[in-house]
């Protein structure tokens, strides 16, 4: 059976730039009734097209797409598409903007999926290397931030001079905290937080 060229296009509905991923993937080429293509938002990713794409995807079929992060919101993700795909539907994948990610056969049968691969492999640990510098820069940052004195969350509320009233007659018993915060407008948290000074 002779293999078909398929051609994937992933936009969010924000961007609206498949005219590029199209552009790129036609002059692959990929015919136009093979490209799907799917329009999301930044947080569905619920994607229609692509499982329709998946389920008439052969072995010895090649898939084509832009860029590598058509595949998924995050290296995770990427990597078990890239699997799936490779492994499981045993389908090409060429990756336009990438050259290295292009797992026809060349040369000796196993080169093209194995430096392809080795490729997705280093660029996962990149990713996810940069992730975890980035949180770790942040938590040294909040943690000099608040050395300094930097407060963080919502400024505190001033304390009035009335709650040093109903603190009194709650310490006798005369109130419930709950009638004490009512009366200051505020939560019960909030006048329980108070009275024990945090």
């Amino acid at each position: 059976m002779e293999s078909k060229i398929y051609g994937y296009v992933r936009v969010s509905t924000k961007e609206q730039k498949e005219d590029r991923q199209l552009l790129a993937l036609q002059s692959f080429p990929v015919s136009e009734n093979h490209i799907y293509m799917d329009k999301l938002s930044g947080k569905d990713f619920n994607r229609p097209q692509y499982r329709k794409l998946m389920k008439k995807l052969r072995t010895g079929d090649i898939l084509v797409i832009k860029s590598i992060d058509r595949l998924g919101r995050n290296y995770e993700e990427i990597l078990l598409q890239w699997r799936i795909i490779t492994k499981e539907k045993r389908a090409d994948v060429v990756v336009l903007d990438m050259p290295l990610l292009d797992t026809r056969k060349s040369g000796s049968d196993l080169t093209g999926t194995f430096v392809a691969d080795l490729v997705l492999q280093i660029l996962s640990y990149v990713a996810q290397t940069e992730r975890e510098n980035i949180h770790q820069r942040q938590k040294e940052g909040i943690a000099a931030a608040k050395l300094r004195g930097v407060q963080f969350g919502r400024p505190r509320k001033p304390v009035p001079e009335l709650f040093w009233q109903l603190k009194a007659d709650w310490e006798d018993k005369k109130i419930s905290s709950r009638q004490a915060a009512r009366q200051l407008s505020i939560s019960q948290d909030t006048f329980l937080r108070w009275v024990h000074g945090k």
